[in-house]
């Protein structure tokens, strides 16, 4: 699959995609099994933003961002541009000039595992970018790669039209096809967890709601006054 451009994809349906994103990645991560997160080297360009959508995937090589001019050409809106480099690289891939085409195409967001730049222009224009740095370092376009193929991105497998969720915490991928049932499992996770948070804010402790202190004693915890009557 190189030198290629994939025009059409599949996508997870639009209230999925919404209702993952208002879970939130820790949520999401969670609910799949504790599956599907990028490296934490991925971080926000500013913070404070949450989005999710249908991932348009690139492969890319170290210092080109040849490919990331192709991805407007075939996205549609609501999607959010997903970066695998076919070797590490933090050179600054994208910067203003693209962010104002791909909003203007309607894409929400990039998740690139390389460099971006004009971070002060990306925040003023509140286009959300999740990279591996920052760096004023430019780029070339003379190498071909591929969009709309599987890639790495941050350690994570992204296949075009999965599901991405993306937050102060971190970058989560969620196959499409799993993303109904992810989704579901995530409204129970969220109903659990908003009990277990009333029952705290009462006074309660985790300890006792999630019956916690048979298990800690039997591996060996032990409760004592002071250090004195440690033995």
């Amino acid at each position: 699959m190189n030198n290629i451009v994939v025009r059409s994809i599949e996508r997870a349906k639009a209230s999925i995609i919404q209702g993952l994103g208002e879970q939130g990645t820790a949520t999401v991560h969670e609910a799949q099994n504790r599956m599907g997160l990028m490296l934490p080297y991925m971080r926000p360009v500013f913070s404070g933003v949450r989005v999710s959508g249908s991932a348009v995937t690139a492969l890319t090589h170290p210092g080109d961002n040849w490919m990331l001019h192709v991805i407007p050409e075939i996205a549609q809106e609501g999607d959010i541009a997903v970066v695998g480099v076919s070797a590490e690289n933090s050179d600054g891939m994208f910067g203003d000039l693209l962010a104002t085409s791909y909003k203007a195409q309607g894409i929400l967001g990039l998740i690139i595992d390389a460099g971006c730049r004009d971070s002060q222009e990306l925040t003023a224009m509140k286009f959300p970018v999740w990279s591996r740095a920052i760096s004023a370092k430019g780029t070339v376009k003379k190498t071909l790669g591929s969009v709309n193929i599987p890639v790495i991105c941050a350690g994570a497998l992204v296949n075009p039209g999965d599901v991405i969720v993306a937050d102060d915490d971190g970058v989560v991928v969620v196959p499409r096809e799993r993303a109904a049932e992810v989704y579901e499992a995530g409204l129970q996770r969220e109903d659990n967890e908003s009990q277990k948070r009333s029952r705290l804010a009462a006074g309660e402790l985790g300890l006792d709601i999630s019956n916690m202190r048979s298990a800690l004693k039997n591996a060996g915890l032990v409760y004592v006054e002071t250090l004195n009557e440690y033995d």
